[in-house]
C-alpha cells in the first residue's frame, strides 16, 4: 500500500496558547474531526493531554481508533500515532506544530498512513483532509 500524506496549513486569528490549548485538549477534538466522537480515556506524564495519554475516536458503525501522543511541547508540537490493533490503517503518524504568525496561530497539520486494503487510503486521505480543513475553519471563526 502506498503511503498517504495531509499537509494542512491553516492560520487563525487566536494566539499561540489559545489554539494550543484547545486543539491539545482530547475532549474538543470531536469539533474538528466530526464525525469522530473522541474521548481521553488515558491521561498522559506531566500533562492530561501529554506524551502517553490516549485517546479513543468513535463514529458508528466504524471500529474505535486509539490514538496515542508520542511528543508534546506546550504551545510548539504534538506527535501521535493510532496504537489500535485492529486500525484500518497502519504506520500513521500525525504531527501538529504551532508558530505565532501576524499576531496570530499558523498551525503545520500534516498526517501520514497506510491502509491495510487497497483503495481504503486515497479514500481516507480525501475525506479526513477536507473533514479536518472544514473543522479547523469552525475554530478559527470560534471565540476561544
Amino acid at each position: 500500500m502506498k503511503l498517504q500524506r495531509i499537509e494542512i496549513v491553516h492560520d487563525f486569528p487566536q494566539p499561540v496558547e489559545k489554539i494550543f490549548n484547545w486543539i491539545g485538549d482530547h475532549n474538543n477534538l470531536g469539533e474538528i474531526f466530526f464525525p469522530f466522537t473522541v474521548t481521553r480515556i488515558k491521561d498522559g506524564q506531566g500533562d492530561v493531554n501529554g506524551v502517553g495519554s490516549v485517546r479513543k475516536l468513535s463514529a458508528f458503525p466504524l471500529l474505535p481508533v486509539e490514538e496515542t501522543v508520542t511528543q508534546f511541547q506546550a504551545n510548539k508540537l504534538i506527535e501521535y500515532t493510532v496504537t489500535s490493533k485492529m486500525a484500518p490503517i497502519k504506520e500513521h503518524l500525525g504531527v501538529m506544530l504551532f508558530e505565532s504568525y501576524n499576531g496570530g496561530t499558523r498551525l503545520h497539520y500534516t498526517i501520514t498512513f497506510k491502509g491495510v486494503v487497497p483503495l481504503l487510503g486515497p479514500v481516507l486521505k480525501v475525506g479526513l483532509g477536507q473533514g479536518i480543513k472544514r473543522g479547523l475553519t469552525k475554530l478559527a471563526k470560534k471565540s476561544l
